[in-house]
């Protein structure tokens, strides 16, 4: 199956696997998530069946080795699926997003035989759901300077503190929480549902990824064997390289919520009728999909060369800002533009624009803000640290 914008011909790039994996991704999109997705955005609902499907559709740990239960597929094949899923929604690319990049990711870089062996085969089959805990109430951009802290006693630890803006905080089955130990060091610390003093609160009233579920985590002395501490890397690197990974699936996911919104918009432009003709024959409406289809062709050519640099793990941090900044901010103006070429039915549900540009304001600030990443850029072009 040939991708509806593909103006470049950038299909031919992919292999025939490649493009295996993005139909039946789509199929699974079409057949799962779009017949209720509009219903439970307004009521913000999160689907409880939806992880164990995804699980048993191969979409968590696919770049994992099979040993570990995941699909030793390469990231191209990630990206693929990140931006099919993300054409039917934010919040569901999120869930998956986590449990890849965020959860089995770390796991499988820093953690030893014995976790990975317990905990990426459940979560490859979406058995159990993890969550990410590094952003607290107070320390968003800055990292470095959490709050959340853990003494040793004994075989345990004892973990205090608490995060923000989880996603799949209350009802993740464990937590990946970043913590300092008495030295100042960040460790990575598996936390699992049920450990005494443990909470995760869920945030409500959002107006954006209504479907994804978000929540707190609070860490009233926990204690914590100390053999789910991730033993192969610590301090602030580590978890800066699972947003790395994260960052790269948002790009991907960013040019799949851009084609949505770029699909819709030229439909409903060919078929309304204003003035004795359709929309789509005025000069500012073919003006407005001549750069939505512009920005949409930059972003896939990105995504691709990207993906080519993970495959050989070559991609810079810097790279991936790029990327994911770049990326993001096309998938919000597209869908700003679709919006105008919809009209009032542009904010209705019969149509998924205001779904999508709502979703896009928190996409474009989770994982690093806008300009985080051009921070980042401008200490690689500069080898000046600005925002520190």
């Amino acid at each position: 199956m040939k991708t509806e914008v593909d103006f470049y011909e950038i299909d031919d790039l992919f292999t025939n696997e490649h493009k295996l994996i993005r139909s039946s991704v789509r199929d699974f999109v079409v057949s799962q998530i779009t017949p209720i997705i509009e219903d439970i955005a307004q009521k913000a609902v999160f689907p409880l069946d939806m992880p164990k499907k995804m699980g048993e559709m191969g979409l968590f740990g696919c770049t994992i080795p099979e040993i570990y239960g995941g699909s030793g597929l390469d990231y191209i094949s990630y990206g693929i699926m990140m931006q099919e899923l993300e054409r039917g929604d934010s919040g569901m690319r999120s869930v998956a997003s986590v449990q890849n990049s965020l959860v089995m990711y770390p796991i499988f870089k820093f953690g030893n035989e014995l976790q990975k062996h317990k905990y990426l085969p459940n979560l490859a089959s979406g058995k159990i759901l993890g969550c990410f805990g590094l952003t607290e109430p107070n320390h968003g951009s800055d990292p470095n300077g959490m709050q959340t802290r853990f003494v040793e006693d004994g075989d345990f630890i004892v973990l205090s503190g608490s995060k923000m803006w989880i996603s799949n905080a209350p009802i993740a089955d464990i937590a990946i929480v970043w913590a300092k130990d008495n030295q100042d060091r960040i460790h990575g610390v598996i936390v699992e549902k049920g450990m005494e003093g443990f909470s995760a609160p869920e945030i409500k009233n959002k107006w954006s990824l209504r479907t994804s579920i978000t929540g707190e985590l609070v860490f009233d002395k926990v204690r914590v064997p100390k053999s789910n501490i991730l033993p192969l890397k610590n301090g602030l690197g580590a978890p800066l390289m699972c947003l790395d990974s994260a960052r790269y699936g948002i790009a991907w996911g960013a040019v799949g919520v851009a084609i949505d919104c770029y699909l819709t918009a030229k439909k409903y432009a060919l078929e309304r009728i204003q003035f004795g003709k359709p929309i789509a024959s005025f000069q500012l409406i073919q003006k407005k999909l001549a750069e939505m289809l512009t920005d949409i062709t930059k972003a896939q050519l990105i995504c691709w060369q990207l993906g080519n640099l993970k495959n050989k793990g070559k991609a810079t941090t810097a790279q991936i800002s790029l990327a994911k900044r770049n990326n993001v901010e096309i998938a919000i103006h597209i869908a700003r533009e679709a919006r105008q070429i919809l009209g009032a039915m542009g904010i209705v549900s019969d149509y998924p624009i205001m779904r999508h540009l709502t979703n896009l304001e928190s996409v474009i600030t989770y994982e690093g803000t806008h300009d985080i990443h051009l921070l980042i850029l401008g200490k690689e072009i500069t080898g000046i640290q600005a925002f520190c």
